[in-house]
């Protein structure tokens, strides 16, 4: 009876309720920061269009103007301090955020997750398209740019540690690299959907390019009130301490309600949370470079328009979901996170210098190290964000208190982001006296992030030496 069953049937009934809620959960938390990443990403290739050259736009003949060199752009990044005021809204964003994570971890362990995602995305929404709108409000004051990217910066926080609790309430350790890797990929799948809707409006009319990523986010908002259910009881489904063997395993054992939220110095006294917080620090520094530049390093270097400029810039997120897979696999085989990180970083220094010399000689050469360069950079910062901070928020010495997670992902994530902040500006400044400089500040960031890994490489080194000395023996 069962095989005149659909293919599609018999899937359907093949898998238990359990497991259909867990996958429900996690393509929902996929498509959530998605989202988010999808909707910080027009701002890097806006860039290109609010500062052109110019002399090489055909000018309107009813257009009077006075300089040539200008005409096009958007005041206030008409002047030559331009690459300066554009540091100053990427860190308006990026301060806010660094600052605000550190208190939404919190926030998230005291509040229920899908009201508080849903807000989130929805304020977020919103003050994303209100900085596209000053393009038809005709807004020249870098103050209210300012404003907007400070406050989306703070309920942009909302994201990642409700993300990762929701998604550590389902699962737990079993094949967390692998499966936290794939799930990690929407960091760099909202980046390419950012710029390819960014790059779709961008010469045309740049407010669409902000204005449709808001929308898409409040959109999801909207889906996360009606369908996320963020803890497996809410539904009757058992908890991951309970499964059947066979079933995705992913969170520790799971706990009751009544356990007490971990303070912040509690959840710092975690062995390998400081570690891995300052490496994630560098990390991030790297990889927020990349996003919130490589598009105008692109156009200036290759000399291609903002639209080119965007499309090509991609390539490094398609490296950046490889990598984060990698990462993740590798890590769940050797079981060292610590030393997989730290082998992609040590690699990514010299592979930044290469891309940097000659990574525009030739298209097919710049496809190749922008996806290189993309999986070396992103896999460990896509591995530290994702199953690094599942892991030290279920680790045994806080004995099965998983409210922990949601502020242990913060401390984690909101140091990271003090380098997020830290990389843009520092290309800011930088940038005007030559691109190679923000290379050797790329590369001595590397160099540091896997310095901070040494220790935890050490131990987990001679753990892995102990564990083949005993089955020598045996």
């Amino acid at each position: 009876m069962r095989s005149s069953l659909a293919p599609g049937i018999r899937l359907v009934t093949a898998l238990s309720r359990d497991t259909w809620y867990r996958g429900f959960t996690l393509v929902l938390t996929f498509l959530f920061y998605t989202a988010y990443h999808l909707s910080r990403k027009p701002i890097s290739i806006v860039k290109g269009e609010l500062h052109r050259n110019c002399s090489s736009v055909i000018r309107p003949i009813d257009l009077n103007v006075t300089d040539n060199s200008t005409w096009c752009d958007w005041a206030p990044f008409d002047q030559d301090n331009y690459q300066t005021l554009f540091g100053v809204l990427d860190n308006c964003f990026l301060v806010a955020y660094a600052v605000g994570m550190f208190f939404s971890g919190m926030f998230g362990e005291r509040l229920p997750l899908r009201l508080y995602l849903s807000v989130g995305m929805i304020l977020s929404g919103i003050f994303t398209s209100l900085f596209g709108l000053g393009f038809y409000w005709n807004i020249h004051t870098l103050s209210y740019y300012a404003f907007v990217q400070v406050v989306n910066g703070l309920v942009q926080t909302s994201g990642w540690p409700a993300v990762v609790s929701c998604v550590g309430n389902w699962f737990g350790k079993g094949k967390r690299g692998l499966i936290m890797g794939v799930w990690n990929s929407h960091t760099s799948v909202g980046n390419i959907l950012g710029s390819l809707i960014a790059g779709a409006f961008v010469s045309s009319s740049w407010g669409l390019s902000f204005i449709v990523p808001g929308v898409i986010i409040a959109g999801m908002g909207l889906l996360c009130f009606f369908f996320l259910v963020d803890k497996p009881e809410d539904v009757g489904c058992s908890a991951p301490n309970q499964q059947v063997d066979g079933e995705v395993e992913v969170v520790e054992e799971g706990v009751s309600d009544e356990s007490e939220a971990i303070s912040f110095c509690g959840a710092l006294r975690i062995p390998g949370v400081l570690e891995f917080s300052f490496c994630l620090l560098f990390a991030k520094l790297v990889s927020y470079t990349f996003l919130f530049w490589l598009p105008l390093y692109i156009s200036n270097v290759a000399h291609f328009d903002a639209k080119e400029a965007g499309d090509m810039s991609t390539l490094f997120d398609v490296g950046g979901i490889v990598g984060g897979i990698l990462a993740g696999l590798v890590s769940d085989y050797t079981g060292a996170r610590a030393a997989t990180c730290w082998v992609m970083l040590v690699t990514a220094a010299p592979m930044l210098f290469v891309y940097n010399s000659v990574g525009q000689t030739s298209l097919g050469t710049s496809v190749g190290l922008l996806l290189l360069c993309g999986a070396l950079v992103n896999g460990p910062y896509a591995l530290i964000t994702t199953a690094v901070s599942a892991d030290l928020g279920t680790h045994e010495s806080l004995r099965g208190n998983s409210r922990a997670l949601s502020t242990v992902t913060a401390i984690i994530d909101g140091t990271g982001s003090v380098g997020a902040a830290l990389g843009p500006l520092l290309a800011g400044v930088i940038s005007p006296s030559g691109w190679n400089n923000v290379f050797y500040m790329l590369i001595c960031a590397d160099v540091l992030a896997c310095l901070l890994l040494s220790r935890l490489v050490y131990k987990e080194l001679l753990s892995c030496c102990g564990r083949r000395r005993g089955f020598t023996e045996l």
